[in-house]
């Protein structure tokens, strides 16, 4: 995938390094871009049922995590793949 030639700024995300193990969030919440990637693009929910079973978010901030996924793709699937191995260990 081709790398975005100038930095993109995401209004609805943020990353802290003290906060939720850095990972990139919903601004305003405690919801991780992997989450919003994983029932989108790996589960098959619309973002309109993802904002409807979390009343919390937006369709902006959603539309949003998957743009910041799309221009840190390879971060976010290295995100995901450690969350899934660490929920798989005993």
């Amino acid at each position: 995938m081709a790398k975005a030639s100038r930095r993109v700024k995401h209004p609805y995300v943020v990353s802290r390094k003290d906060y939720c193990g850095g990972s990139p969030i919903i601004k305003g919440t405690k919801f991780p871009v992997r989450a919003v990637v994983n029932y989108i693009l790996k589960q098959g929910i619309t973002p309109e049922e993802l904002v409807k079973e979390f009343s919390h978010l937006t369709l902006a901030q959603v539309y949003d995590a998957l743009s910041y996924y799309y221009d840190h793709e390879e971060d976010i699937e290295r995100e995901l793949q450690e969350y899934t191995e660490a929920k798989l260990r005993p």
